[in-house]
């Protein structure tokens, strides 16, 4: 027995249970610090690298050139505004793109011949090029913050109803045989055996989505915007200031790495309650 009650009615966790339970913390520890000990060692090799001349440092910049530009910019407020127009493009085209798959994978489950009709065409818009299509888009949908907008949704929003489309017509039929014999209709199958079934298909889906996010942002930055991190990179690349371009790569990473990490929080935080 791995755990027993006391005489209180309180449940005691065995000796073997608790050993058992910090080895599992442990290898989380270790992996965390592992993660960590990597990038402080890219870190360091780079700079290393870069100091003693074996690497073109016009070509590869260096941490030291980066962290001293990025400091330059956040000197004059300049770095904040760019955080801030893609930041924001970035979460309204994420919330755009998931929210429509969520809603367009609900529809297709629920009137399963409109499935059907449409399978071959989601297949053909899946496979098309978004970023390649993103002038188009962008004509269509405007020259500012919208078209940025619906581009990072367009690159994510198929991939988001092939995924949960799926995931959604793989249920195990007899559960929903089973809620069909207690009399449920169609709505409370959906919320209570579709939705709860799929819950890890979903936060994949919006970690997925949170990359996709950004490439479709920073896209839109490079054809049309006078602001972001995309403009920071499109900007220095023209200009041949390389170092621009890997503080723009530099930002994008930590700012793309911040959000994984909350979706991960927020992953663990849904499936536990």
């Amino acid at each position: 027995m791995l755990k027993k009650r006391n005489r209180s009615g309180q449940v005691e966790i065995s000796k073997e249970h608790q050993e058992y339970l910090r080895s599992l913390k442990r290898e989380k520890n270790f992996i965390r610090i592992t993660q960590i000990m990597v990038f402080v060692l890219f870190i360091i090799m780079w700079e290393f690298s870069a100091r003693k001349d074996m690497i073109d440092t016009f070509l590869t910049s260096s941490p030291g050139a980066i962290f001293e530009l990025i400091l330059k910019y956040i000197k004059d407020g300049s770095l904040f505004n760019h955080l801030f127009v893609s930041t924001t493009e970035t979460i309204a085209g994420f919330l755009t793109g998931t929210i429509l798959g969520i809603l367009v994978s609900i529809l297709l489950w629920w009137f399963e011949k409109l499935a059907r009709i449409t399978d071959p065409y989601m297949v053909i818009l899946n496979s098309l090029p978004k970023t390649a299509l993103a002038p188009i888009i962008i004509l269509w949908a405007g020259m500012g913050f919208s078209g940025i907008v619906v581009t990072a949704a367009s690159i994510s929003v198929i991939v988001t109803i092939m995924t949960l489309y799926t995931g959604f017509v793989s249920v195990e039929k007899d559960k929903i045989i089973l809620l069909k014999t207690l009399g449920a209709n169609k709505f409370q199958i959906l919320r209570k055996v579709i939705i709860p079934s799929n819950i890890p298909n979903i936060m994949s889906v919006i970690k997925v989505n949170i990359g996709l996010s950004w490439i479709g942002v920073i896209v839109g930055e490079f054809l049309v915007s006078k602001a972001g991190i995309g403009y920071l990179i499109l900007y220095g690349s023209q200009t041949f200031k390389l170092d621009l371009v890997m503080m723009g790569v530099f930002i994008l990473g930590v700012i793309a790495a911040i959000m994984y990490f909350f979706a991960a929080w927020l992953e663990k935080k849904v499936i536990k309650y």
